[in-house]
């Protein structure tokens, strides 16, 4: 994609990259589905690059029924064996049983809160943080509130939400905007949210 729109410099050219980075990332969001979605893509992507998790974002939502909270839930053992030999997705089987586990967590908070969604939020009172940062070197991998999200899921049972994956979910689902502040995205998602 060559165009003089300034964004911020990880995308690096790829195309993928470049519309995530355009139009997903650092957008809230407050569906259950894609709250989920995004924690089991974030949490696949841990060791790895988010391109190449990214690159695969169709063979996980095929793998995994779309991320459907109560279909994952109830995966037996056949299908965590069907995922374990699926080559389309990353074959980890601790990952894979952390989202078949996170997704009956999720189910146990929708029962309690309600919805996914009001309880993620209420950590930062439903309200995008808005950084401001100039370098990529400024972004920090953990906060102390992602340190916080993280002790509070692990307490409710879930696996690999440590505090860096749970800040790297944070960014995509637009708790944090951590766009650059020269980004054409900053100042469009401070507009629009």
């Amino acid at each position: 994609m060559k165009d003089n729109i300034q964004r911020c410099p990880w995308p690096d050219g790829d195309e993928r990259m470049i519309k995530y980075h355009d139009t997903v990332w650092g957008v809230p969001v407050y569906d259950d589905q894609k709250l989920f979605a995004k924690l089991s893509l974030d949490l696949m992507q841990a060791g790895l690059m988010w391109r190449t998790i990214l690159h695969k974002q169709q063979n996980f939502e095929r793998a995994f029924d779309n991320f459907d909270i109560e279909t994952v839930a109830n995966y037996d053992e056949a299908k965590y064996e069907s995922l374990m030999q699926d080559a389309g997705i990353v074959r980890n089987q601790l990952k894979i049983r952390a989202i078949i586990n996170n997704a009956k967590r999720v189910l146990e908070i929708q029962k309690e809160f309600g919805t996914f969604s009001k309880y993620i939020w209420a950590f930062v009172d439903n309200k995008t943080i808005v950084n401001s940062f100039n370098t990529i070197d400024e972004i920090p991998a953990k906060t102390p509130l992602s340190d916080a999200i993280s002790k509070d899921l692990l307490k409710r049972g879930f696996k690999f939400v440590g505090s860096t994956i749970i800040y790297a979910w944070m960014q995509a689902i637009g708790m944090v905007n951590d766009h650059m502040t020269y980004c054409f995205r900053y100042m469009e998602l401070i507009e629009n949210t």
